[in-house]
């Protein structure tokens, strides 16, 4: 009998949700996301050492030998992501996710630009904008970066989507694939509601992406979902069919290991004969069901914070290390 990772394989595309080179070596995904907490965790790790190090020595060589320190931290800083992301795609045979600065979630221009320099960059290594995904917060601001960067060739993920106003925000003005986090709603109707756990079919996170996908595939949206944020394995088996699942080596290692047989739950053609209701989306609408839906507004702005201290955390980190090489 077959595990349940390689029947997934066959009606859903599995990406791994790591920087942990050697993990996506493992597991063989198509695809492979990356974010600021799994980067800066990734940069600690002892067999990453020489990508944190060639990524500094560039930097300093680039700024010169008497630039300040905070120069070649800076420079370290913004190219440390794609430096992670050029080993990743020496494994994966498609796209990488590569995040925006989360500081700049709520500033459309700082975004867009910011999105263009890790485009530059990737270009610059020789690798081709199609293999690239810049993954940008799903605030109304982000939206918009992102629609500006679609309408440019440069193809984004919005990430931190936990609300199907996000989501439509997103369909309509052609993203190319969103990222709703599924242990994330888990997590938020846990504390909430004192309920310690839900049956796998009526799990928050795993209603929520059926709702994104069923209503992108009723209306003919392009926009690709992924569901992304697992905290176990029924919350994927209950996405099988979904059109991209990003889970964690220690999930994608259970998957591997687990035997049985794996039916598929969602379907473009289930969700065709559904019958869902069409809302419009503009700023006005987002903001009133962004500010309704209390979930989603308290867990958009804890991820942006979260990946923020991330980031400085990763700035810490590369100036300790700069300081240790420069010594």
């Amino acid at each position: 009998m077959a595990n349940l990772l390689d029947q997934l394989k066959e009606m859903t595309v599995v990406v791994a949700d790591t920087g942990n080179i050697a993990a996506i070596e493992q597991f063989t995904p198509r695809d492979a996301t990356t974010n600021p907490s799994l980067i800066t965790a990734a940069a600690q790790m002892p067999e990453y050492q020489s990508i944190v190090d060639d990524t500094l020595k560039g930097a300093r060589e680039t700024v010169g030998a008497n630039a300040a320190a905070s120069e070649v931290i800076t420079l370290a800083f913004d190219r440390l992501a794609v430096s992670f992301g050029l080993k990743i795609l020496e494994i994966v045979p498609q796209r990488v996710s590569t995040e925006v600065d989360a500081r700049l979630s709520y500033d459309t221009d700082a975004s867009v630009e910011k999105g263009r320099d890790l485009i530059a960059q990737y270009e610059a290594a020789g690798v081709s904008r199609e293999r690239i995904l810049i993954k940008i917060a799903a605030t109304w601001e982000g939206i918009q970066a992102a629609k500006i960067l679609e309408e440019e060739g440069i193809h984004t993920n919005l990430t931190l989507v936990f609300g199907l106003h996000q989501a439509i925000a997103c369909a309509e003005n052609g993203i190319q694939l969103i990222s709703p986090f599924v242990g994330r709603i888990l997590d938020w109707y846990k504390k909430d509601t004192g309920t310690e756990s839900y049956p796998a079919a009526e799990d928050p996170g795993v209603v929520s992406v059926t709702a994104i996908y069923n209503y992108f595939k009723k209306f003919g949206y392009k926009t690709e979902v992924m569901g992304a944020s697992f905290r176990n394995l029924g919350e994927i088996t209950e996405l099988a069919g979904v059109d991209l699942l990003t889970i964690s080596p220690n999930l994608l290692d259970e998957l591997q290991q687990t035997e049985g047989v794996l039916p598929q739950k969602l379907s473009a053609e289930q969700a065709a004969n559904s019958d869902i209701a069409k809302i419009n989306m503009d700023k006005a609408t987002f903001e009133a069901m962004h500010t309704e839906d209390r979930m989603a507004t308290e867990k958009l702005a804890e991820g942006i914070d979260g990946f923020a201290k991330a980031l400085e955390s990763l700035e810490e980190l590369l100036a300790n290390r700069l300081a240790e090489l420069e010594a």
